[in-house]
């Protein structure tokens, strides 16, 4: 655990030169022993900058709120700990990692998401992830529309040690899918992970196709795809929340991943995401390398955040 909170917090400090979002900021509001009159108008205005949004922001405050007037928040250490303590009651209901039942084969992992947010890097890390964890996996080169996405995904397959299926540039995306199903049902292997043309969540056209994608996956399995991963990037703010509302009303999310936290000194929008979604938030990235991609761990982050309050 120490290793994978020291890796959190180099890699969310990163952009800061030292110091994330709160371990900067909320390091100086927490300097004094004595709570400042200021002090929750204070950290409104800074969560409200790193992109944590109104409605989680105020949830927290509205907490913080409560523990003064009750008069078990005295000093500014003590508001640390309960605003730890508040982050935790937000962000641990929605710290779910991904399994994979045994009972179901193939399982299908269906990864969706705008152009640039990470997404077949994310499927990349993926798939070597669960081959560590023993599994056989075939990637789906669904995003048939984008010129160079094959021959990425192609690439990851190639540096996870994992095989594609793939039908090249204007192929129907429906079809690569049902096939890699078919194949891996054929080959008795245990995942497909598939990905897809990458897409504005405000192009209904291009939703319509997600929607026809899953009805094509569920002729081989009326329950699949077992899970819907949205790919967003934590450098967009408040534009990520917006993406996970539309995909969910388009075609039912079960999880989320957060890329390039380590390119952001915000990293606020999974508070954001927790408190209007309350949709498992499965990994986040931080970093480029095959291993960066860790599973979103409650505890870790908010350490790695607000720091000890020691």
């Amino acid at each position: 655990m120490a290793d994978l909170l020291s890796k959190f917090r180099t890699s969310l400090n990163k952009s800061l030169g030292g110091d994330s979002w709160l371990t900067k900021d909320i390091g100086t509001l927490f300097s004094g022993e004595k709570l400042r009159d200021d002090a929750l108008e204070e950290l409104e205005t800074r969560l409200l900058m790193a992109d944590a949004g109104l409605e989680a922001t105020q949830w927290l405050l509205d907490r913080l709120q409560a523990e003064i007037g009750a008069g078990r928040i005295k000093t500014e250490k003590q508001l640390r700990e309960q605003l730890k303590k508040a982050l935790l009651e937000l962000l641990q209901p929605i710290a779910k990692p991904l399994k994979i039942p045994a009972f179901i084969r193939p399982y299908i992992l269906f990864v969706v998401g705008v152009n640039g947010v990470g997404k077949t890097t994310t499927i990349g890390k993926l798939a070597s992830r669960f081959k560590k964890d023993g599994l056989s996996v075939l990637l789906a080169a669904g995003d048939t529309f984008r010129a160079a996405a094959v021959q990425q995904l192609t690439t990851w397959s190639e540096r996870s040690g994992v095989p594609i299926l793939s039908q090249g540039e204007g192929a129907d995306s429906a079809s690569v899918i049902f096939d890699a199903v078919q194949s891996a049902k054929a080959r008795g292997l245990d995942m497909v992970i598939a990905d897809t043309a990458g897409r504005l969540h405000t192009q209904h056209h291009l939703m319509d196709e997600l929607r026809k994608i899953k009805r094509v996956i569920q002729k081989h399995d009326a329950y699949a795809p077992h899970e819907v991963l949205l790919v967003v990037d934590a450098t967009t703010g408040q534009n990520a929340l917006n993406q996970a509302i539309q995909f969910h009303e388009a075609i039912g999310l079960t999880g989320i991943a957060v890329t390039k936290l380590d390119g952001t000194a915000k990293g606020g929008i999974l508070l954001a995401i927790a408190r209007r979604m309350a949709l498992p938030i499965r990994y986040v990235g931080l970093g480029e390398a095959v291993d960066d991609l860790e599973v979103f761990d409650a505890e870790i982050y908010v350490e790695s955040l607000i720091g000890s309050s020691t």
